[in-house]
């Protein structure tokens, strides 16, 4: 599976941006896709995920702030991010893999798109 992530930039405290992951390749092998995040000096970490089902999850730092979506014919995943803060400055990673009933835990081979920069300034 081959990820192409787009749409990072530089906005300003409050502002919103969206970012567009494509999926190519083995796409029946993969039930979900998702993004993480990672900041500067810190561990990748999770934001998102949306599985085939439609069943979202997100880190409770994004929550009400970020909205996943997918489109499962054009195998697509958006994430719309509003009222970004500073602190959501990082580089952030489209990926795509298997997860468990619920969309809990990644299961298998995770797949990895480029990362995209989104920096938000105070």
């Amino acid at each position: 599976v081959q990820l192409q992530a787009s749409g990072g930039g530089l906005v300003q405290a409050g502002e919103s941006l969206r970012l567009s992951c494509a999926a190519s390749g083995s796409i029946f092998s993969i039930n979900a896709m998702g993004w993480y995040r990672q900041a500067p000096g810190k561990q990748r970490e999770f934001v998102a995920l949306i599985t085939n089902d439609g069943i979202t999850k997100y880190a409770d730092s994004v929550k009400g702030r970020f909205a996943i979506s997918r489109d499962n014919a054009k195998n697509t995943v958006d994430l719309q991010m509003n009222t970004l803060k500073p602190e959501d400055t990082a580089v952030y990673y489209c990926n795509a893999g298997r997860v468990g009933p619920y969309g809990n835990g990644w299961l298998g081979t995770i797949y990895w798109g480029q990362g995209t920069l989104v920096t938000v300034s105070s």
